[in-house]
């Protein structure tokens, strides 16, 4: 298009010079932005791959690295304490019949190894890729597969309802005041953690015992998931065992004893 006077309009210059200015000064705060990013992942990383996708291995490695330190540091307690309670009976100068009901008291709190007959039941999780063994029956859910915290407490109940003398999970004793806790499929039993299977000794007459686990409703509905899914389920006869003495504190953190009026 022609102005008025013949001439024609000159495009302006100034827009491309202003289009390529903004262009180099984005693509420096660009540049300069991803090292600030590299800068930060470096300091924080301090060596160690940040880029796991999965850091719970790590917590675990953690978490039995502990339960380690505390199954050392159990029995150098217990070694402590066998020596405190033989000098202190040896010192003490108590009659023979005082330092009788002091045994069985320790007998009876699960501080003393007890060894006899009993019985040993093991638990288990089913197979990972475990289908419904029973015609009828829906597919198994992860929930299915898995040993849970009720059904420990079912079998050590059952045990106890038994007329059990003293009862072992895995390697350690159970007292008044154990609390068996799971975390997912992990047994967390006082500061340390197991994986399944599960070993259960009680020690007793095998008779009762055996008896006392057929007649616990609880059992009973476990022993349905072992026929539908395949989950692991053994009780056999151990022979004559020995339940270690209860290592750990007996002091109580949250009760207090009832003071008489």
């Amino acid at each position: 298009m022609t102005e008025p006077g013949g001439t024609s309009p000159t495009p302006s210059s100034s827009r491309p010079v202003h289009r390529t200015v903004a262009l180099r000064v984005l693509s420096a705060g660009v540049f300069a932005l991803a090292g600030l990013i590299f800068w930060m992942s470096f300091d924080t990383a301090k060596g160690v791959d940040i880029r796991s996708d999965d850091p719970l291995p790590k917590l675990s490695d953690n978490v039995r690295g502990k339960s380690g330190q505390n199954e050392k540091l159990e029995k150098q307690v217990a070694g402590v304490r066998q020596d405190v309670d033989r000098l202190t009976r040896q010192g003490s100068g108590l009659p023979p019949a005082e330092r009788k009901r002091l045994d069985d008291l320790a007998a009876a709190a699960g501080t003393d190894p007890l060894t006899g007959s009993g019985v040993r039941v093991t638990l288990n999780d089913a197979p990972p890729n475990a289908t419904a063994l029973v015609p009828g029956v829906p597919d198994p859910q992860p929930n299915d597969l898995v040993i849970h915290q009720q059904d420990l407490q079912a079998v050590v109940n059952a045990l106890w309802r038994g007329g059990a003398q003293g009862i072992q999970i895995m390697d350690q004793r159970l007292i008044s005041t154990s609390a068996v806790r799971c975390v997912g499929n992990t047994l967390i039993l006082q500061g340390r953690v197991y994986s399944p299977p599960y070993r259960i000794t009680a020690v007793g007459d095998r008779g009762r015992l055996r008896q006392a686990l057929t007649d616990s409703p609880a059992i009973q509905n476990y022993l349905q998931y072992v026929q539908a899914y395949g989950l692991g389920w053994n009780v056999a006869d151990p022979g004559r065992v020995t339940l270690p003495g209860y290592a750990g504190s007996v002091d109580l953190h949250y009760a207090t004893p009832v003071t008489p009026r």
